[in-house]
């Protein structure tokens, strides 16, 4: 399936999550870091590479909180030109900032020191944005192609952090569009869940 099939796909996605009231949102935040930390990759993670979620992407920061009060060293992303990702550390939400790139969405970003793009090659556990994950644990992103960059960087670094993405329930799907450089996630956590791909 080519491109155009995955933003057909992104766009009826996106149209389910936009329907979410606030509550909604709210609910399944708490439980999406209840069942994330179910991972026993997570729950002994001393480095997580995470980011914070914005508009109607599944909650994270109940996530990122609890992560920290463990003393793990949450980094978060931060959007270049060129769409690629710095980042920096998470220290609570007074290390946050908000950007506007262009006339994107405003993203929360580390407001601190900048570590440079290669930092996520030192953590244990990346979480990924997205918007479905399939049987065989292929994720479909926003198209922006930011992550891809952070999969091949972790790739050429020859290091292996469990990848994770974030979804809602109804986001698990039968199949999603994949191309040559797309790359099986280890697992997904949903509200209800985990479910892992032994193949990834």
């Amino acid at each position: 399936m080519s491109e155009p099939d995955k933003r057909t796909l992104r766009r009826e996605l996106l149209t389910v999550r936009n329907r979410l009231t606030p509550d909604d949102a709210d609910a399944t935040e708490r439980a999406l870091a209840e069942r994330a930390l179910e991972l026993p990759e997570l729950a002994r993670a001393r480095t997580v590479a995470a980011y914070v979620s914005v508009g109607s992407e599944p909650g994270t920061r109940a996530l990122l909180d609890t992560l920290r009060a463990r003393d793990v060293r949450v980094l978060l992303p931060a959007l270049l030109p060129d769409n690629d990702l710095d980042w920096g550390e998470y220290t609570g939400p007074d290390s946050l900032a908000r950007v506007r790139h262009g006339g994107k969405m405003a993203l929360f970003e580390p407001a601190g020191a900048r570590l440079g793009p290669d930092a996520v090659t030192g953590a244990d556990v990346v979480l990924l944005p997205g918007l479905a994950v399939d049987a065989r644990g292929m994720r479909l992103g926003r198209g922006g192609g930011s992550y891809d960059r952070v999969l091949a960087r972790l790739e050429r670094a020859g290091v292996r952090p469990r990848l994770v993405v974030l979804l809602y329930d109804t986001e698990v799907v039968a199949h999603v569009p994949a191309e040559a450089h797309d790359k099986p996630v280890h697992a997904v956590v949903t509200p209800s869940g985990v479910r892992r791909f032994p193949t990834a």
